[in-house]
């Protein structure tokens, strides 16, 4: 088996020694070879000698998304580009896309933290996996891809899409390790049994989700329906993509990959930085990326962490599964509101599917959230007596966690569109 146990249950002294030596070269290095980076740290008045202690981090600025945007398609990166030997971008659809370049070296550290990764999440040798994010300029499918290869795992690279052949590949390849974003997990549970093939019969014993923010309730949910044990990683593009963190199989947090990448929790408004165990929007400094290296980048991410020491052995930081976005979090009469909130309050329903569509109307002025939820094909052909009963308790479930009014509309099943991807779980369709 892959385990890297000299990296992962470092001492937490011998950790910040190592941590604080990669950031005072790194910042060296950005200083002296990327002049966007030169420029804002003399305006903040910050050289490299300045960083003398991991506390000095908070004197560097931070680097947000508009940042790569701005200095499209290359000009953050660090080394020339015949040093550069992949390119990998977002799709760009507000705007345009953020680029980022890897170096043979980079490579390297993508397969290596994603072999943590899949061992953390149960993988070995002898597992044959089956990648069901997107390959291409999304980095998902290849970074799963390089872990598994380098754990001597059989690699099923499937991509996304075709689920009937997902299901094939499932049953005649004998796929133990799924990897996928949940909802698509669920998708593929609901189209194995419609085809009258049980996940119970089939050798998938775990899998590795992620790429978008679910709630515990959604694991049981999946972990029901495929027969595995449901792990969340997590990751972005910006920072390395899949493989900056991970659970282990105690599913108490996800494992920070430390020794590469320095995480702060700083308060979304002020951007302050945050105590141990509070809630805020997780920022992440790139110890060492050669090709495109961040200081405190805003991943826009809501967490919190813990160093406490996990029942697994790592010793290094964990983060609390994904709540929400702090640009994608909607304001609803004055209320903060996240996606999977409401997710987590329908799971509780039993009649209620885990397929959702929340959309939001201004109304004379007033903001209004409807939520259409799925049920099953007798309860929504049954009496409306029983269905208006449904709504209610969905109703008073979603309104004592969020505290607004909202309205619930039961649909049929099958009505709301599957995505093979990131899920669209929010229509806001109000102006300005």
């Amino acid at each position: 088996m892959y385990w890297n146990e000299a990296s992962e249950c470092r001492s937490r002294d011998e950790l910040e020694a190592l941590q604080l030596a990669r950031l005072q070269g790194l910042v060296e290095r950005v200083y002296r070879q990327v002049p966007f980076y030169r420029e804002k740290l003399e305006q903040a008045a910050v050289r490299p000698e300045d960083i003398r202690s991991l506390e000095d981090l908070r004197k560097i600025p931070f680097t947000t998304k508009a940042d790569l945007r701005d200095n499209y398609p290359f000009g953050l990166f660090a080394v020339p580009m015949d040093q550069i030997i992949r390119l990998h971008a977002s799709t760009g659809t507000t705007g345009k896309p953020t680029v980022v370049g890897y170096t043979r070296n980079d490579i390297e550290i993508w397969s290596e933290v994603m072999a943590r990764t899949l061992v953390s999440a149960g993988a070995h040798k002898g597992d044959i996996i089956q990648v069901a994010y997107g390959y291409g300029l999304f980095t998902g499918g290849l970074g799963v891809h390089y872990g598994a290869e380098k754990i001597g795992a059989a690699v099923v690279p499937v991509s996304t899409g075709n689920t009937s052949r997902q299901i094939t590949l499932l049953q005649d390849f004998g796929t133990t390790v799924l990897c996928s974003t949940p909802s698509y997990a669920l998708y593929l549970a609901e189209a194995a049994e419609e085809r009258g093939i049980s996940p119970r019969d089939l050798p998938l014993r775990a899998g590795v989700f992620g790429a978008e923010p679910w709630t515990e309730d959604l694991r049981r949910e999946i972990e029901k329906k495929l027969h595995v044990s449901a792990i969340d990683i997590y990751g972005l593009s910006e920072i390395i993509g899949p493989g900056v963190a991970a659970e282990c199989e105690a599913k108490d947090g996800l494992h920070i990959m430390e020794d590469h990448f320095l995480p702060e929790i700083v308060d979304p408004e002020t951007g302050e930085p945050l105590g141990e165990d509070r809630a805020g929007e997780l920022v992440i400094t790139t110890l060492t990326k050669e090709g495109i290296p961040l200081l405190r980048y805003r991943v826009r991410d809501i967490t919190r962490l813990t160093r406490a020491r996990c029942r697994c052995g790592r010793t290094t930081a964990r983060m609390e599964r994904v709540t929400g976005r702090s640009d994608d979090m909607l304001i609803v009469r004055g209320v903060n509101v996240f996606p999977s909130q409401i997710e987590s309050a329908l799971l509780r329903i039993p009649e209620a599917a885990p397929h959702y569509l929340i959309y939001v109307d201004r109304v004379k002025a007033l903001d209004r959230l409807e939520i259409h939820v799925e049920v099953s094909e007798e309860m929504f052909s049954d009496e409306i007596r029983e269905r208006a009963g449904i709504e209610k308790r969905i109703k008073a479930e979603v309104e004592s966690i969020l505290g607004i009014a909202v309205t619930i509309k039961l649909v049929e099943p099958k009505s709301i569109t599957r995505s093979e991807g990131k899920a669209v779980r929010v229509i806001d369709r109000r102006e300005g």
